[in-house]
């Protein structure tokens, strides 16, 4: 039953608005003193809208007149885009700190665009789907450019801003075209309006619905802002793009195409698996030559999302419970990994050149560990995590009659395996370079605990297993 506002149901996102806001006035009457307390209250804020969504009710609950939706699969989702802003924020303070580049405004943005990503987890209709869409890429685009001096990053700032205005536009073209063949903004009514017949004005309209989604997700072919923002933008930014708004991207792109398009499943089944397979294939070769880690590290997210991508062509409720766990186990290792590249600074200055990593077994023998088994987790090698976030989606493959999709994705893994592991060979074959300083307590912390849950995840599956079997089930 949909009703015109519940608190409850809201109750994660009214958090964080209502702090947005304080922390707007705070820093505006404070002005740089209150950097540091903005960034705490923002941390705490995080938290706290965390522990609100998990000690939630269960069960599936819809608020705003239907247009948004709380049910398992949103809550899972949503915790993971949580997680990644949180430590995102905990990861940038040092960083902030050294570069002079500190301002109260950056955790604001990094809730504003939080708070979007919410909203659009949630959103089940076209309208709620493009604000929360909105929210997000807004703050976005002026997070990328955060670092004004550096020219790097304001070009970065500047090339995300004009591919994702054109991908905005396609998107709300998109929207458009299928409200106005289908007449109704709501998931559901659109899922009735296409349940017998297909008009090819909505084939159009969810082609181009696919295109502002397939964006954000940095998918092939809407992926070439990908490289540029990574390297340019600072290192924590690059965290971030490569974390929380996949969540939610990925998130939103699985609820259309289950709850909105099931009548069409022929017809988006085609784009995904092009996309799979295109996004797979560049991800895995195109990173090969990268010499700078955190370009390395979009041409490893690109292939990613490609792999993720394998379970929703299923279009069970078995490739949607894949597709949960790989977004959940990738957030893991990226964090950790960026986690590492924050760690690799020498005589107080962050570099990012791979050729820096050598000899680090020699110089760093616990750092070469945790990192060596990020490696190891993206390469997909068992019984780390990352082996069995590819199992799920090919398993998933396998059982929908898509054997070929799944034969390419193992291939893509072979050849994406060779840059993951020649990293491990120059951490622990090469001569050693000098050694790196020691970097924060919550930069390690956090390379400690990714490196932990990547290991034990084969110990104990259990529990992220069956939540996301549940909330994959929720959208069916």
């Amino acid at each position: 039953m949909a009703t015109a506002f519940s608190l409850p149901t809201a109750l994660p996102e009214f958090i964080l608005a209502v702090g947005i806001l304080v922390l707007v006035l705070l820093g505006a009457f404070r002005g740089e003193r209150s950097v540091w307390l903005v960034t705490e209250i923002a941390v705490a804020l995080l938290g706290v809208a965390l522990v609100v969504l998990l000690a939630g009710h269960g069960g599936t609950n819809v608020t705003f007149y239907g247009s948004f939706t709380d049910d398992p699969f949103s809550r899972f989702m949503k915790a993971l885009a949580l997680f990644g802003s949180l430590v995102t924020l905990l990861l940038s303070v040092e960083f902030m700190r050294r570069e002079k580049i500190a301002g109260f405004e950056f955790p604001i943005l990094i809730l504003l665009s939080t708070l979007g990503m919410m909203v659009l987890i949630s959103a089940s209709d076209l309208i709620a789907l493009y604000l929360g869409f909105e929210m997000m890429s807004l703050a976005l685009y002026v997070v990328a450019a955060y670092h004004r001096d550096n020219t790097r990053a304001t070009e970065a700032g500047l090339k995300y801003f004009v591919l994702g205005a054109l991908s905005s536009g396609m998107l709300l073209y998109g929207l458009s075209l299928v409200y106005g063949f289908a007449g109704t903004v709501s998931f559901a009514g659109v899922a009735n309006a296409v349940k017998d017949h297909s008009s090819i004005g909505v084939i159009f309209g969810l082609v181009f619905v696919l295109t502002g989604l397939a964006f954000k997700i940095s998918a092939v072919p809407f992926h070439m802002w990908t490289p540029d923002v990574y390297e340019g933008a600072p290192t924590p930014v690059a965290a971030f793009f490569a974390s929380a708004p996949k969540m939610a991207a990925m998130a939103v792109l699985v609820r259309v195409v289950i709850t909105a398009f099931p009548g069409v499943a022929g017809e988006w089944r085609q784009i995904i698996i092009f996309v799979s397979i295109a996004s797979m294939a560049l991800g895995s070769f195109a990173a090969i030559g990268q010499t700078n880690f955190k370009r390395l590290m979009a041409y490893s997210s690109i292939g990613h999302m490609g792999f993720a991508l394998v379970g929703l062509a299923a279009g069970t409720p078995d490739g949607v419970h894949g597709v949960v766990i790989y977004m959940a186990i990738y957030l893991v290792m990226t964090l950790g990994t960026f986690a590492a590249i924050l760690s690799m600074q020498r005589d107080g200055r962050y570099i990012e050149d791979i050729a820096d990593l050598a000899g680090l077994a020699r110089t760093n023998g616990p750092m070469a560990f945790f990192l060596g088994a990020m490696m190891f987790s993206l390469a997909g090698i068992p019984p780390l995590g990352g082996f069995f976030a590819k199992f799920y989606v090919f398993a998933a493959a396998i059982e929908a009659n898509l054997f070929a999709l799944a034969v390419i994705g193992v291939l893509c893994s072979v050849v994406a395996a060779f840059y993951y592991l020649r990293i491990v060979k120059i951490m622990y074959f090469d001569e050693p370079v000098p050694a790196f300083d020691q970097p924060g307590l919550a930069v390690r912390i956090v390379l400690a605990l990714s490196t932990a849950l990547v290991i034990f995840y084969s110990i104990v599956p259990g529990p992220l297993t069956s939540a996301a079997m549940a909330a994959a089930k929720s959208l069916f």
